[in-house]
């Protein structure tokens, strides 16, 4: 793939600006989305570098590490919503994070993929950051909806359904749209690489299945912690 120079990403970036003022105008909500673009922008730059040096190292420690970090982050970041009880759910989260995202992740790439080496940090990192972000966001979902269907007078068991059903909706909406609106980035990078369409697609269908069950997952073992406690 052709390079692409940092004068070119400044087009989309003055977008974002628009958007972030439009943003600001609407809401008088100054500060989130420049942190959010600026906070995009540092840790992408930083995360390119911090992967080179990982996929030359080829340390399955490091790779072990890096995971730990992502599903540390993933369950507290997951719980934005709930703020005051955000120190009480958070082991509840990381734990949902780290079986069901993890268990999608190991059998992607044990049970499909099969890299040599085992613990190839270019398969399991990539890979391992789309399950954990799908749990994450499952868990983020489920967190609100539960929570919200308890404050309306709704038992444990009764705000169980909802729950899931709403965690799910973005991972069922990208189930149903791709191919049809979308094609996702893995597939549309593979063919702008020379990838045949069709080798491209197969990639896809593992990481659709993947990110689906890892959401699905993250977001059961979740709410089921939440309801017994």
């Amino acid at each position: 793939m052709a390079e692409i120079p940092l004068a070119r990403l400044l087009y989309p970036l003055f977008l974002a600006v628009a958007v972030a003022l439009l943003y600001l105008r609407w809401s008088g909500d100054a500060r989130t989305p420049w942190v959010a673009i600026g906070r995009m922008l540092l840790q992408l730059t930083l995360v390119g570098y911090v992967l080179a040096y990982i996929f030359q190292a080829e340390d399955a420690y490091v790779v072990l590490g890096v995971f730990l970090v992502m599903a540390t982050a993933a369950g507290w970041i997951g719980l934005r919503t709930a703020t005051r009880e955000r120190g009480r759910l958070y082991p509840m989260a990381l734990l949902a994070i780290l079986l069901g995202a993890g268990s999608a992740l190991v059998v992607a790439v044990v049970g499909v993929l099969r890299p040599v080496p085992w613990f190839s940090p270019s398969v399991w990192i990539p890979l391992g950051g789309m399950a954990f972000s799908n749990g994450m966001n499952a868990v983020s979902l489920a967190a609100e909806r539960f929570f919200a269907e308890i404050a309306q007078g709704r038992g444990g068991a009764q705000a169980l359904a909802p729950a899931y059903r709403a965690a799910l909706i973005p991972a069922t909406n990208a189930l149903l749209a791709v191919g049809l609106v979308s094609i996702p980035g893995l597939m549309t990078g593979q063919i702008l690489a020379g990838v045949s369409p069709l080798v491209a697609a197969r990639y896809q269908i593992l990481v659709m299945l993947m990110v689906y069950s890892a959401a699905g997952l993250s977001a059961g073992l979740f709410l089921l912690q939440a309801r017994d406690r």
